[in-house]
């Protein structure tokens, strides 16, 4: 079953929500629910009706994968293009799917803090 925009913007949020050391805010403008681990961004929620959608961190093969794969799945539209991407509500996109990309991107940006800014275990 696919999500609907609002189900992805909402699970997106309540894993990010869930996982250690976790901020959020909007600091790039009041459409952008931005949440960072260690000070990086690893989740952007756009808040905008007309474009329901979360962009997250990824691998750039896997992303390249994925945007082939799904058809709302784009390059990041915030962000470097190469290594981020951006679901929107479309067929196949599960809540499984936003569940994997949310924790994938927290880990991405959480490994590659030194040892001494990662993110505390729970």
């Amino acid at each position: 079953m696919s999500a609907a925009g609002d189900r992805l913007q909402d699970t997106a949020r309540r894993v990010a929500l869930a996982l250690p050391d976790v901020s959020r805010g909007y600091p790039f403008t009041p459409g952008l629910d931005v949440h960072k681990v260690v000070g990086k961004v690893f989740l952007i929620v756009t808040d905008d009706p007309d474009k329901q959608i979360i962009t997250v961190k990824c691998e750039p093969e896997h992303a390249r994968a994925l945007e082939r794969g799904f058809a709302s799945i784009t390059p990041g539209r915030y962000l470097d293009k190469r290594h981020w991407i951006s679901l929107g509500p479309g067929p196949g996109i599960t809540e499984r799917m936003i569940i994997d990309a949310v924790e994938d991107s927290y880990a991405l940006v959480a490994e590659r803090r030194t040892r001494h800014n990662r993110p505390s275990t729970r």
